[in-house]
C-alpha cells in the first residue's frame, strides 16, 4: 500500500491548485450514527462524489479534489451515493492512520496503513493553522495549509521506506562484523559505539529484523565457530573457546552444552566418530 499512497499524495500536491478545502458546518446536530475521532484528519475525494452530512445543507456533496478537514473530536456521517474512491488521513500524536476506501457500487474495499510521526513538528503547526482557519474559512490559504500538510505526510510515507532500508542494512552491516570479529570481546555497547549508534536502538534492529536478540546471536555465531574448530583441529578446548570470544573456558563449556546438551569433548568425538562410521 506504501506505493499506492505515495503516488496518490504525490499527485495530490502536485495538483494543489485543483484542491478545495472545505469543513463541516458546526451549526448542525451530531446524528445517531456519526464517526468521529479524538484527532485532527483529512477526508479527500479521490473519485466520484460523496453526500457528507455534517457540510450545509445546500451543499452536502463532496466530489474529487474536495478536502474536508475535520478537527479533533468533531464528527463527520458519510453515504456513499454512487463508485467513488477517497483518502482519510488520521493525525495521531505519534503516528499518521492512511485509509484509502473505494466504492464500486457494490462492495467497499478498504486498506489501512500506519506510518510513525518523526522528526520536527511540522505537521503540528499546520493543523493549529488549519484549526484557526476553521474559525474565519479562507479558501487560498486553506488550500496552501492543506498542500503543505500532504506533502508534510508524503515526506513522512517516503521517509519510512528509508527507515526500513536502512535499518535491514544496518542489521546486516552488524550481523557481519559480529561473525568477522566474534574473537574479539564484543559488548552490545562496543558494539554500538562502532556504528555510532545507541545501545538500545542495536537492540532494537535486531527484535525488528533478526529472529533473535542481540545476545543470542552472537552466541550462536561463536558456538557455530566452535562447533567448526571441534570438528577440524586439534585445538585444546581452552583455545577454542578463547578464539571464538570467550574469555573464560568453564563459562565456554556451560553455555556450550546448554546449547548442544554435549561438552565440548563429547560433541569432538560424536563427530569423529560418526565420520569414522
Amino acid at each position: 500500500m506504501i506505493d499506492t499512497l505515495a503516488d496518490i499524495l504525490n499527485r495530490l500536491v502536485n495538483q494543489k491548485d485543483n484542491l478545495h478545502v472545505r469543513f463541516p458546518d458546526p451549526d448542525i446536530s451530531e446524528p445517531a450514527l456519526a464517526f468521529k475521532v479524538p484527532f485532527p484528519r483529512l477526508e479527500i475525494v479521490l473519485e466520484g462524489d460523496l453526500k457528507e452530512s455534517g457540510l450545509p445543507l445546500s451543499e452536502t456533496v463532496l466530489s474529487a479534489s474536495q478536502v474536508l478537514y475535520v478537527q479533533a473530536g468533531k464528527w463527520t456521517l458519510p453515504e456513499w451515493t454512487g463508485p467513488a474512491a477517497t483518502l482519510s488521513i488520521l493525525f495521531g500524536r505519534q503516528k499518521l492512520g492512511f485509509c484509502l476506501q473505494h466504492w464500486d457500487g457494490k462492495q467497499l474495499r478498504t486498506e489501512k496503513q500506519n506510518v510513525a510521526r518523526l522528526g520536527p513538528r511540522v505537521g503540528s503547526y499546520l493543523l493549529l493553522s488549519l484549526n484557526e482557519i476553521c474559525l474565519q474559512p479562507d479558501p487560498v490559504t486553506a488550500r496552501l495549509v492543506v498542500s503543505a500538510l500532504l506533502s508534510h505526510c508524503l515526506e513522512q510515507l517516503v521517509g519510512l521506506e528509508m527507515r526500513v532500508s536502512r535499518s535491514r542494512d544496518l542489521f546486516m552491516a552488524v550481523q557481519d562484523y559480529l561473525e568477522e570479529h566474534l574473537s574479539q570481546p564484543l559488548t552490545r555497547e562496543s558494539v554500538a559505539r562502532r556504528f555510532h549508534i545507541t545501545p538500545n536502538y542495536l537492540s532494537h534492529i535486531f527484535q525488528k529484523s533478526g529472529s533473535v536478540g542481540f545476545n543470542e546471536f552472537l552466541t550462536s555465531v561463536r558456538l557455530e565457530k566452535a562447533k567448526k574448530l571441534l570438528r577440524g583441529y586439534d585445538l585444546k578446548v581452552k583455545e577454542i573457546a578463547h578464539n571464538c570470544g570467550f574469555v573464560d573456558s568453564n563459562y565456554f563449556c556451560r553455555v556450550f552444552k546448554r546449547y548442544t546438551e554435549r561438552s565440548p569433548s563429547e560433541y569432538r568425538r560424536h563427530c569423529r566418530s560418526a565420520q569414522q562410521g
